[in-house]
């Protein structure tokens, strides 16, 4: 790809956005659909699924996902990933029975995990690391909106017109960016390869991956942790991944190669991913319900009491990334992230019996400023660590570790606010809100002293970015990113 000025990128960085867009609505337009959904198709205790079949999905095939971006090309891949979206989209939109919804949410999941991975490596082909940072700024800020306009949006559609809009919205939207990409994105130069795919290293990846999850997901919930079903798929996923292991030592061309694991900046970017994601369940699952059970907020002002967070991750993205645009350096926005968001998961935690909103929103600017910082810095950091025909698998590495982070966040979580809140038919939520941002604080701080030992690498500029690639890491950190 010849080198880019800003003009040339504006375009076909807005197709990707707007490509990303219908995967990034989907999760928070859906939620305030989903009572409406268990009424018209009549099976409540099988809800979840809705959102489980998706979310395991997108988590098993992004590093798929990502290898086959970087061996037959981000745009076609990108093109068909958007296509089977927009399709999935249309089947949930005419489901009348909540089994065929679940398969068709499945294939949806599998497609959005396509969608992000795809989008964020294009990202990487299109801009180099020292100027991606402000673009990523920019993606941040899309995503803090659609998290506030989605369940507005959702209710709106609900309230006033059918559930099945939810899905149909897609359409369009999908649509218009897939005639984008086609016409305004240009393609990457890839490095074709001889050796064959790793399909059975993507089965068993996509094996593991599954009975992980679901252990997570299932257990605390449906089933105690101990019981068999619970205790078989954890027995499963570590079966699962001592064989992928093996599997990937011997295969030509693994689908999650373990030498890119053993670089330090992946495996620590993965790592303080993984648990600041998790950390991050804590506000996104359990403020909601806080709001609306101790502070007396509606479903829709408890979404809207989240904006502090959305315009504190805005601002520290959009600032952050301009600032390494300026200055080439970046350790420093995920350390100082970090540290904001313990903090503020530690002031969460001191004020849950005020019950207020005023001080719940401060803590929450708090988290976003911080949390703003982490995310797109360590993708931005693992990117610029790796040879351009590693593009796609690294930064679909990423996306792996933090949807598993999630997965664990959510249970870890989940598992302490049923324990401190007590059963009953009244359990006391402030203290089970209060559990979770106690054990919420020690996992952001682990994330925090995982960054510390993040080597910052040179950020590659357009110039460097535009010819063959070397492989950053074998390059002599400064001796500044070694303390």
């Amino acid at each position: 790809m010849t080198t880019t000025t800003p003009s040339s990128v504006r375009i076909p960085f807005a197709v990707i956005v707007l490509a990303m867009l219908p995967a990034v609505l989907d999760q928070t337009i859906l939620a305030t659909a989903l009572p409406t959904i268990a009424a018209d198709l009549g099976s409540v205790t099988d809800l979840s699924w809705v959102v489980t079949a998706y979310v395991i999905a997108a988590a098993s095939t992004t590093p798929l996902w990502g290898k086959l971006g970087d061996r037959y090309g981000r745009k076609a891949l990108l093109e068909i990933a958007l296509a089977g979206f927009v399709a999935a989209s249309a089947l949930c939109g005419i489901a009348d029975a909540i089994g065929y919804l679940i398969a068709v949410r499945a294939l949806q999941g599998v497609a959005a995990g396509g969608l992000m991975t795809l989008a964020m490596a294009s990202v990487g082909d299109l801009v180099a690391p020292r100027q991606r940072g402000r673009y990523q700024g920019y993606i941040a800020a899309t995503f803090a909106v659609a998290t506030v306009v989605g369940p507005l949006l959702g209710g709106l559609l609900v309230e006033h017109a059918s559930w099945r809009l939810v899905f149909y919205v897609n359409l369009p939207v999908g649509l218009i960016a897939l005639v984008g990409l086609h016409t305004r994105l240009p393609a990457a130069e890839r490095a074709p390869s001889d050796r064959p795919l790793d399909i059975l290293g993507a089965g068993v990846l996509v094996l593991a991956t599954t009975s992980f999850m679901l252990g997570c997901i299932l257990g605390g919930d449906r089933y105690a942790w101990d019981a068999a079903p619970i205790v078989a798929l954890f027995g499963a996923a570590v079966v699962f991944t001592v064989a992928l292991v093996l599997r990937e030592r011997r295969a030509p061309d693994p689908i999650l190669p373990l030498g890119l694991l053993r670089t330090r900046v992946v495996a620590i970017a993965s790592a303080a991913l993984f648990l600041g994601t998790a950390a991050l369940f804590a506000v996104t699952v359990f403020i909601p319900l806080f709001l609306q059970t101790e502070t007396g907020a509606t479903p829709t002002e408890a979404g809207l009491l989240l904006i502090p967070a959305m315009l504190g991750i805005t601002v520290s993205t959009t600032v952050s990334g301009r600032l390494i645009e300026k200055t080439g350096r970046y350790k420093i926005f995920p350390v100082a992230g970090l540290a904001l968001m313990t903090v503020a998961l530690v002031l969460l935690a001191a004020l849950a019996d005020d019950r207020s909103r005023t001080s719940t929103g401060i803590a929450l600017a708090v988290f976003g400023l911080g949390f703003g910082m982490v995310t797109q810095v360590l993708v931005l950091a693992v990117q610029n660590s790796v040879e351009r025909r590693d593009l796609g698998v690294a930064t679909g590495t990423t996306g792996f570790f933090r949807a598993l982070g999630g997965a664990v966040g959510a249970a870890v979580l989940g598992a302490v606010f049923a324990q401190r809140a007590g059963g009953g038919a009244q359990p006391d939520v402030v203290a089970g809100v209060e559990g979770v941002f106690i054990a919420a604080a020690p996992i952001a701080a682990l994330a925090l002293v995982a960054v510390l030992f993040l080597v910052e690498l040179p950020l590659r500029g357009p110039a460097e970015h535009a010819g063959p690639s070397k492989a950053p890491e074998t390059a002599r950190a400064p001796e500044s990113a070694t303390r």
